[in-house]
């Protein structure tokens, strides 16, 4: 594996994975309103959006950085838990 690879956070994550737990996470909605895309607030589906981010460089790279926060989030929440649960004992 280069170099490239294992300092790449999405290596091995496929778009269309990135796209339905965006939206399981925040819903359509919120999506259309994080990401000003139309893709997300007109008649959105996960089949629209993945064709219109693979034709669309810019929009795609606000998707993946959305997605890197929002995992980055969950993780410290997780964290944040554990350590509380560790506390407790």
């Amino acid at each position: 594996m280069s170099e490239q690879q294992i300092n790449n956070p999405l290596h091995g994550i496929t778009l269309e994975s990135i796209v339905v737990k965006l939206e399981d996470y925040y819903g359509w909605e919120e999506l259309g309103q994080l990401i000003k895309i139309r893709c997300f607030d007109s008649d959105p589906s996960v089949k629209s959006s993945l064709k219109f981010l693979r034709k669309t460089p810019w929009a795609r790279k606000k998707v993946e950085d959305l997605y890197l926060v929002t995992v980055k989030r969950e993780k410290r929440k997780r964290r944040k838990a554990e350590m509380k649960r560790l506390n407790k004992r």
